[in-house]
């Protein structure tokens, strides 16, 4: 997955955005405000977190080595997941998809109601 894939794939979810509070080099996609990705999209290697069920983020750790706890994040619920090809794109955009299914279950419920409608 490219870094212009990447961010293509974050902005096709229903009411995403891409916004830069820290600063040009790094794009973070929100959803109603919300982060679900932070990414440098010019890194090497290119890096995303994402939000991730404890549990699940623990299992996939130790499966892959691509995935570490959130650098500078919440360990217990973020994920800093290496996109360098050795795991398939499918993966990774499965684990993006789970982090903004995440943050959007957590959101209020008329806001979960808009995004429906949308």
């Amino acid at each position: 997955m490219t870094p212009q894939e990447l961010r293509a794939f974050c902005l096709d979810f229903n009411a995403a955005t891409e916004e830069f509070p820290f600063g040009p080099e790094t794009s973070v996609f929100k959803v109603l405000g919300k982060l679900f990705a932070l990414t440098a999209l010019d890194g090497e290697p290119l890096k995303v977190n994402l939000k991730c069920e404890p549990e699940i983020a623990v299992r996939l750790r130790e499966e892959h080595e691509e995935i570490v706890p959130g650098w500078h994040m919440n360990k217990r619920h973020w994920n800093t997941v290496t996109v360098d090809g050795r795991l398939p794109d499918r993966v990774v955009r499965e684990l993006i998809e789970d982090s903004y299914d995440l943050v959007v279950a957590g959101l209020p419920k008329a806001e979960r109601l808009r995004l429906d409608r949308a």
